[in-house]
């Protein structure tokens, strides 16, 4: 399997002329489960763990655990066909977001993409702010987001919707297709061209299963079922996996999202509401806060009609939880560092130093 259709580029390539390998393998994580990976490589694919300093410098935030989309080193035994990992290579791009629940703590759900395409049902699941959010954390990851709007058949007021996305979609590609008919499929083909890799983004029953169906040309992944009296598919994916189509590319296919919540996403947010930061440097004051000001650029633009007032509550909203989340990472970090000192003082006690 050369390396190249598995997404290696002049990113990883530079990486590695600076660097002296012996005898390790690169390889490119397919596939996550408890304690171990699935990589490909150039032999072929194989069942990976990692080495033990390698899960110890993990364990304590010096290194960061491998995820799918992940190129790897990594010491092979033919005997066994397994491998054990030794390095993560630098990432080219991460989408990461904060994890769910109260551990203040980052999870990275794919990397190493070119591509975001994040998938939305034109049913229930249609929803302006949430397309928002996803679009910021997906500029901030490094990948270049597309919306793909799913289950066209269902939907009864396209333009409508459309109409909706014309102020928050800049410079971002619009999709309208159906799994069931293969409509608009074909238009999504030119995002694989030169072997470059696509994450699937979007909460459960969208049609993820069925998009990457039609894109490997055979039932791949399995598909959910409608809810009855619902028009909402049932959740099939349970744990990320990268594959490699029939005709070139990469696609990473992710079980549906809950709940996004940020990581590090300030830049990405400038760039998703960059009509309100633009707006913003028009203001009178320069710390205006667009709420009761005089002389507020933004608040005018929103009497004279041309911004939506819940595009600006949005990305307001967008910012006290980023800032939010920055204020949580700062005190999870001085946790650890006091926490490791005591553990210093500790050991030193023992001793009687």
């Amino acid at each position: 399997m050369e390396l190249i259709k598995l997404g290696f580029n002049k990113f990883n390539q530079t990486y590695l002329d600076n660097k002296d390998t012996g005898n390790l393998y690169i390889g490119r994580v397919s596939a996550e489960y408890r304690n171990l990976y699935q990589v490909y490589f150039e032999q072929g694919i194989i069942n990976a763990t990692i080495r033990g300093k390698f899960k110890k410098d993990c364990l304590s935030g010096s290194r960061e655990f491998p995820t799918v989309g992940d190129w790897v080193l990594f010491e092979y035994i033919p005997e066994e066909n397994k491998g054990i990992i030794e390095e993560l290579l630098p990432r080219k791009s991460k989408f990461s977001r904060k994890m769910a629940g109260e551990k203040t703590q980052e999870q990275v759900v794919a990397s190493n993409i070119d591509y975001a395409f994040i998938v939305v049902a034109l049913n229930y699941d249609f929803n302006v702010r949430r397309i928002e959010r996803y679009i910021a954390v997906t500029w901030q990851s490094g990948a270049i987001p597309v919306l793909v709007l799913t289950k066209a058949d269902l939907c009864v007021d396209l333009q409508d919707k459309l109409a909706e996305l014309e102020d928050v979609t800049f410079g971002i590609d619009i999709h309208v297709i159906d799994n069931i008919s293969n409509s608009g499929i074909s238009q999504l083909k030119k995002y694989f061209n030169f072997n470059q890799t696509i994450v699937l983004l979007g909460s459960s029953g969208v049609g993820k299963s069925s998009l990457i169906n039609n894109l490997m040309q055979q039932d791949i992944m399995k598909v959910g079922i409608l809810r009855n009296n619902i028009d909402k598919g049932r959740h099939t994916t349970t744990h990320k996996q990268l594959l490699i189509l029939p005709t070139g590319g990469l696609i990473i296919d992710t079980p549906g999202i809950r709940e996004l919540q940020l990581w590090d996403s300030d830049q990405g947010i400038d760039h998703t509401f960059e009509d309100i930061e633009q707006l913003s440097h028009d203001c009178y004051f320069r710390d205006c806060t667009h709420t009761n000001e005089p002389k507020c650029a933004v608040q005018k633009a929103i009497m004279d009609g041309n911004l939506d007032v819940k595009r600006l509550n949005n990305y307001q909203k967008l910012q006290r939880e980023q800032s939010y989340s920055l204020q949580r990472q700062e005190q999870s970090a001085a946790k650890i560092e006091k926490d490791k000192w005591k553990s210093i003082h500790k050991q030193i006690r023992k001793l009687n130093i």
